[in-house]
């Protein structure tokens, strides 16, 4: 410990703030006099080079008086990205509430709040443990979430696979004490002579007491989870569903319970029990929490298998030995030995041994990369047959796999637009079903048919129980989790969760040509000979000769030799012709590459080739020619080739309705070929990266929505522009912070399957809402009686709390029929 530490005050707290805007010492020496003038300040550090204030204060400082004193001296803190994991919600109103009490906390600038995942993200500069502490405030748990030291899903899902044992054990201890109420009380009305045996064995007035004790047993041991929870939540005026149930139940149980101990009280003719319905309403609920949190689990599967991809133990070479450590003890620098069949544990560069690693996590690419010194390889990828060491280069939470991972994780927990109407009416839906409650009794109480007080209590407890505002808040936050869970397993990255509902809405898809139509390097297309020539000693010499070339496309054909395996011979008297071509001597020939004009001034006759070069020309290819020993041999092509997958990626585009525009920085007759060849509806070329932004603005004017597909370098402009721009990547490049969508596996044939995913996605949460919506708007009005003056039908309070617990699991059922989606264009 040093000594500044050592002298430090016990109750000192060290506060770290990230700081925008300086640019000199005089900057520094502001900011460190601005905030050593915050009462309770002792010490203040200010580090040009971080851009960051380390504060020790007294335990009183308020975070939020720093960043005042530094915005105050001209300078800005920047809003930071905090995480919380959220304990005790149950439905949309909690959502609310939770949102309500976030937004409260001086510096918070945007909040999100999502209920399937249970986590809510802050955006703005308040302190995690002053966000906790409101969330605490408002009757929820809350604990932040470290990002930085990766996913802590093993945490996570045993904490959830607990919640699920104890719903299940509350579950089958509700359903055993209920079980026999209902027999003896239902049965009685249900089945002829049963009736008249309880009367005659246990008489009717220990029939209740039986119910009385069973009854009270399951709502005091299972069924306690409900007023530790609504009740409290209902003296702070915001009651939730779990308030709905305490009410409803504890309602028909207290009626009882005067029935039973003190009939006097209630008038005559109203002396019933309904100890049945409190009891079976607890239980079908806690079967209905069950099934959601069952289901709940199987949306987040798609995230369960990514970090089952992640290494538990890396073999670490330290003070000469080779040590077997937890991944979270590697640290970037370790030097890492991976043996055959083995995960690569975190990121690296490989320095000795060399193997092939399966890489098609990342890439989507099937067929293993071969790996030797000074490549790199990517955590969670498959070693094949070799075995080699790596220098790890990054770990925890910034691995290719975490950040994988923490894109999923942003996309499920954002908020589509259509949720802000959702949650407008989720924020009041309790509070409303409370008072149609209470309308419902007062009604039925003064208008109802004797005895009036059973009804009113009857069809008073039905509203209560039958509301389901679950179903409305899970809605659409499942469908996003199982639709961005999918896209992952297909190798769409929805880093932002509304490109989902921007991309269903796209009218138009423009592309960029190098690196996304087509490979993005040169390569030999085209080789045809003269009669009396073989094609691969034509190829060898000219390669030959190109290899003491440095343009592209020389080195395009020197490649094309290589891949053929042939033997390049030695070459003497190169000699760069300029304006016309290159030549040399090899095997004793002379040997000439260039354009036509260069073979008619060697008097050489290339009308033999007229067919294929107008052929090439159409393609947008320009032709070479070769002559060897004075004789023309050969007519060669380079050009950047198409991938194998574009044309059917395009052509899966226009089955989805939608119109594809090419923008390119190449000459106009080239992306013209290009566009013939693949059907592409509109060509814009020739443009320089900014032309690009200005061409998806046109593109925008003229057809709607656009969707840009670029390789994420010199196209980030345009991505930027676009509604939702698509960046085609390995995987290995996650820094494409312009893209909205990432397509792992650097094929055009992600954005078909990323769009018919968002269409499906989208219409399936429309499904959600509407069973949602619909269910609660009509099904409150029967459980009021609305029925009753027509058809004499009432809804009893258990039949409402199975539909309410079957709401639920219907909206989970629903959003997890996403899992079996098929993309029309197939996964690699």
């Amino acid at each position: 410990m040093s000594a500044n530490q050592s002298t430090q005050p016990a109750n000192t707290v060290a506060i770290t703030l990230p700081i925008e805007g300086m640019s000199c010492a005089s900057c520094v020496g502001r900011v460190e006099a601005a905030l050593r003038k915050v009462e309770g300040v002792r010490d203040v550090a200010v580090n040009l080079a971080t851009e960051r204030a380390d504060v020790q204060a007294g335990p009183g400082v308020d975070r939020q008086a720093l960043v005042q004193a530094i915005e105050n001296a001209g300078y800005d803190v920047p809003a930071a990205a905090v995480e919380l994991a959220i304990g005790g919600m149950s439905c949309a109103s909690c959502v609310g509430r939770v949102e309500a009490a976030l937004r409260k906390v001086e510096g918070v600038r945007d909040v999100a709040v999502n209920l399937a995942t249970e986590r809510a993200t802050v955006r703005g500069t308040a302190d995690a443990a002053a966000l906790a502490a409101a969330v605490e405030a408002a009757g929820y748990d809350a604990r932040p979430v470290d990002r930085a030291a990766g996913p802590d899903t093993d945490e996570a899902s045993a904490k959830k696979d607990a919640e699920r044992r104890e719903l299940k054990r509350d579950f089958l201890l509700a359903t055993a004490l209920a079980l026999p109420v209902f027999i003896l009380e239902m049965g009685s009305h249900l089945v002829p002579g049963v009736h008249d045996l309880i009367a005659r064995t246990l008489g009717m007035q220990a029939n209740w007491y039986v119910q009385f004790v069973l009854t009270t047993l399951a709502l005091l041991i299972p069924g306690r989870r409900f007023y530790q929870k609504g009740i409290p939540a209902l003296l702070r005026m915001a009651p939730d569903m779990n308030s709905l149930v305490a009410v409803g139940t504890l309602a028909a149980y207290g009626y009882s319970v005067v029935a039973t101990f003190a009939p006097g009280l209630l008038p005559a003719g109203t002396v019933n029990v309904y100890y049945e319905a409190a009891a079976v309403i607890v239980a079908l609920i806690l079967l209905g929490r069950f099934l959601e949190a069952r289901a709940k689990g199987r949306t987040s599967a798609a995230i369960q298998r990514l970090v089952g991809l992640q290494a538990k133990t890396a073999r670490v070479r330290r003070d000469g030995a080779s040590r077997e450590l937890p991944i979270a003890q590697v640290v970037p620098g370790d030097l890492i030995d991976v043996r055959p069949g083995e995960r690569v544990p975190v990121d690296g560069e490989v320095v000795e041994g060399q193997s092939y690693v399966d890489e098609s996590m990342i890439s989507g690419e099937p067929v293993p990369v071969e790996k030797t010194a000074g490549s790199p390889v990517v955590g969670g990828t498959v070693n094949q047959t070799g075995a080699f060491a790596f220098r790890a280069t990054a770990v925890g939470g910034q691995t290719v796999l975490a950040q994988i991972i923490r894109m999923v994780e942003q996309a499920q927990g954002s908020k589509l637009p259509i949720q802000a109407m959702v949650d407008k009416v989720t924020m009041w839906f309790v509070p409303a079903v409370m008072a149609a409650a209470l309308l419902t009794f007062l009604v039925w109480v003064a208008l109802g048919p004797e005895p009036a007080l059973t009804y009113a209590l009857v069809n008073a407890v039905a509203v209560l129980i039958i509301a389901c505002p679950c179903a409305m808040g899970l809605a659409t936050p499942t469908s996003i989790m199982v639709g961005t869970g999918r896209g992952a397993e297909m190798g769409v990255l929805f880093r932002k969760g509304d490109a989902l509902q921007r991309l269903r809405d796209a009218r138009v898809v423009a592309v960029d040509k190098t690196g996304t139509l087509t490979e993005g390097r040169p390569a030999l297309t085209d080789l045809e000979v003269v009669e009396g020539f073989e094609r691969a000693e034509v190829l060898a010499r000219v390669a030959a000769v190109e290899a003491r070339s440095e343009h592209p496309i020389a080195r395009a054909i020197v490649q094309a030799a290589e891949h053929e395996g042939l033997a390049v011979p030695a070459v003497i008297g190169f000699e760069s012709v300029t304006g016309f071509g290159v030549r040399a001597e090899a095997q004793g020939q002379r040997i000439e590459i260039g354009a036509d004009r260069y073979m008619r001034e060697l008097g050489l006759d290339v009308t033999v080739f007229a067919a294929t070069a107008e052929r090439l020309g159409n393609e947008g290819k320009s032709p070479l020619y070769a002559a060897i020993g004075g004789r023309l041999a050969a007519i060669v092509a380079v050009a950047d080739p198409i991938k194998d997958s574009t044309p059917a990626a395009i052509a899966a585009l226009h089955g989805l309705g939608l119109k594809v525009a090419m923008i390119t920085g190449d000459n106009a007759r080239t992306a013209q070929a290009i566009a013939r060849r693949l059907d592409i509806d509109e060509v814009v070329a020739e443009v320089l990266p900014d032309g690009k932004v200005d061409a998806v603005r046109r593109l925008r004017a003229e057809h709607g929505i656009i969707a840009f597909v670029g390789d994420g370098i010199n196209d980030a402009p345009a991505l930027a522009e676009a509604d939702v721009g698509l960046a085609i990547g390995t995987g290995t490049d996650i820094a494409i912070e312009a893209a909205d969508v990432v397509l792992m596996s650097g094929s055009l044939q992600g954005v078909p399957n990323a769009i018919a995913l968002s269409r499906e996605t989208i219409g399936n949460i429309r499904q959600n809402l509407f069973w949602a919506f619909v269910y609660n708007t009509a099904l409150i009005p029967v459980a009021a009686g609305a029925l009753y003056p027509v058809w004499g039908v009432l809804l009893s309070p258990i039949f409402a709390a199975g539909a309410m617990a079957l709401s639920s699991v219907f909206v989970l059922g629903n959003a997890l029929r996403l899992r079996g989606f098929q993309p029309p264009q197939p996964v690699a």
